[in-house]
């Protein structure tokens, strides 16, 4: 699983591409860090549908932002308003506590926030282990 950062840190080749070169085959991506991404290459004058068709040859597994979705990552509010997340933030956050999995970013903000999965800081090729974070409380399991 990743964020947006960590796409465009291996796309534009900066700190921390390394880490991810290894990982992106089949990673985890919300639909709302791709749009992230995509507005990223709008931004710099790119080609929106050329950065397509360039992230659909990295075998991303893309998941949609759906009803539950938007109820995780409402609830993780509470519990990352201090470490000023954005929703795309909680959004990520949320869908990687779903798929209980290993959440790789660039963004320092989103490394430090208590979870009760690991998040891999990128840039500094940083690991902080599920033992050593604060589970989040939130019925993030359940999408019903």
């Amino acid at each position: 699983m990743m964020d947006a950062s960590a796409l465009l840190a291996l796309l534009l080749q900066e700190p921390g591409a390394e880490v991810m070169e290894h990982d992106v085959q089949g990673a985890a991506l919300s639909t709302v860090n791709y749009s992230e991404v995509l507005k990223k290459v709008v931004e710099r004058g790119g080609d929106v549908s050329a950065a397509m068709s360039m992230l659909s040859s990295l075998g991303l597994d893309l998941f949609p932002f759906e009803e539950w979705h938007a109820r995780d990552a409402a609830q993780l509010f509470p519990s990352t308003k201090d470490h000023g997340l954005s929703f795309a933030d909680r959004a990520c956050l949320a869908l990687a506590i779903d798929l209980d999995g290993t959440l790789y970013t660039a963004d320092k903000r989103l490394a430090d926030v208590p979870a009760p999965i690991e998040i891999v800081l990128i840039r500094q090729a940083h690991s902080n282990p599920a033992s050593q974070r604060k589970p989040v409380k939130s019925s993030l399991k359940s999408k019903s």
